[in-house]
């Protein structure tokens, strides 16, 4: 059976967003290279059916029903958090995770480098407020400190377009787990490898919460990207795709 690696997007996110470095991608994985949306996102609203909810464990069993044994997950973000739980949950599915500028948890505590939760709940106000216009903020802090902010904006932008907009409800259900899920002790014992992509200007996810991923697992295969934000395939294809094909 043809190895897969699998593409898992963020929050406000579509499948999409992977399309600028996909051609690169197929050239360096000798397999079949896939992008799927998280449930409830992009094409895979109608996934979610009736009265089901994005959490975390309903993402993961459907994702996991389109996976084939052995699949190599990049998650960024949001979906880095999908894949560590995939990794956890359905083992036989996953044969190693690469985080792109993602952790296990993504909150700010007293111990922990975060997102601040004043931060994640003004995201939720905004979402009541104007969906359309909180994804465009959310776009902005993502693409901060990159050298090709408004260009990395306006790529974004353009390709979460090319798929149907996400609801309300599973946008703030995506809040959610970034505020509230802590998969800090999975990540710690996983049995699969694990490697892990960072932009060192990067506003969502602290540099710093590099150190203390170090700790929970000293074997951690880390690349920085000095200039980039917290979307480096987009800002920084090719030092994505090198470091990317290192860790394969």
């Amino acid at each position: 059976m043809q190895k897969q690696l699998v593409l898992l997007h963020g929050w406000g996110m579509n499948r999409e967003v992977w399309e600028l470095v996909r051609p690169e991608l197929n050239f360096i994985f000798d397999g079949e290279v896939r992008a799927l949306d998280l449930p409830g996102y992009g094409h895979a609203q109608a996934l979610q059916g009736e009265g089901t909810h994005s959490d975390l464990p309903t993402m993961a069993k459907q994702l996991s029903e389109q996976l084939q044994d052995g699949s190599i997950l990049v998650g960024w973000s949001l979906g880095g958090l999908v894949a560590l739980y995939l990794a956890h949950f359905y083992p036989h599915k996953v044969s190693k995770v690469i985080l792109v500028a993602s952790t296990p948890f993504f909150s700010h505590s007293s111990n922990w480098p975060g997102i601040k939760n004043a931060v994640l709940e003004q995201f939720n106000q905004q979402l009541v407020e104007n969906s359309n216009k909180t994804i465009e903020r959310f776009l902005a802090i993502q693409a901060m400190g990159s050298e090709s902010a408004r260009q990395d904006i306006k790529q974004l932008k353009a390709l979460i377009q090319q798929a149907p907009s996400t609801s309300e409800q599973v946008l703030k259900q995506g809040l959610e787990i970034l505020e509230y899920q802590d998969l800090r002790q999975e990540f710690a014992h996983l049995k699969q490898p694990i490697g892990a992509i960072f932009g060192r200007l990067d506003a969502l996810v602290p540099y710093k919460a590099i150190e203390q991923m170090q700790r929970l697992r000293p074997h951690l295969d880390i690349e920085v990207l000095d200039k980039a934000s917290h979307a480096p395939f987009i800002s920084h294809k090719d030092e994505f795709v090198a470091a990317l094909k290192a860790m394969l």
